[in-house]
């Protein structure tokens, strides 16, 4: 937290010329991934690209959060990959939708589209756990995922599912391809899909600063 507070107010311009990182100067897609990349060395993240908590050693995420002029969350959050072929065997507590969001660091990022970049700042940071109203809400998304994946009702999984949880597909081009379990028990091939917050979750985690 030390760490954290200390890039707070400060620009991705100048977070990246301490750290000898390069910064586009547009708010790509690409972009979004640099400017994550940048916030994990800040902080010293030790997770890389392990499906786990980015703190390994003290159970934490850490998850940017764009926000507007308003103040407001622009975008849904990426939380995890769903796991079509394991979900209906996993509890909720032994999810990768619970492992990352049990205990997060939420950064919330300047994106302003009129400023570049390297302009950015970026802003005061949230060390958050969920509420018991809130994790109700996370497993029943989750649990009505899972049921649909079992009984191989893939179309019925659609972004307009969830109260705070929704699924999207999550691939780099629509060729991508992976295995799931049909309804009668066979392999199938569907596109990968990700758990995603909507944002008027994190709206909720913003109003709790």
């Amino acid at each position: 937290m030390t760490r954290a507070f200390d890039v707070a107010g400060r620009t991705l311009g100048e977070l990246a010329i301490r750290l000898r990182r390069p910064l586009p100067e547009d708010g790509s897609a690409r972009a979004k991934g640099v400017v994550g990349q940048l916030l994990e060395k800040a902080l010293g993240a030790s997770a890389g690209s392990r499906n786990e908590p980015d703190f390994v050693e003290i159970g934490v995420e850490l998850k940017t959060l764009p926000v507007g002029t308003d103040g407001r969350p622009k975008e849904s959050t990426f939380v995890a990959t769903v796991p079509l072929v394991d979900i209906a065997d996993t509890d909720f507590e032994e999810s990768p939708v619970w492992h990352k969001l049990a205990r997060v660091l939420w950064i919330p990022i300047e994106a302003d589209p009129d400023k570049p970049l390297p302009e950015r700042r970026v802003g005061a940071p949230i060390l958050w756990s969920p509420s018991d109203p809130q994790e109700r809400v996370l497993r029943q998304d989750y649990e009505r995922v899972a049921g649909l994946v079992l009984e191989g009702q893939f179309d019925q999984i659609t972004g307009y599912l969830g109260e705070y949880l929704q699924v999207r597909p999550k691939a780099a081009h629509g060729g991508v391809r992976t295995r799931a379990v049909d309804i009668d028990g066979e392999f199938e091939w569907t596109g990968p899909k990700g758990f995603y917050l909507r944002t008027q979750f994190t709206t909720q985690v913003l109003a709790s600063l």
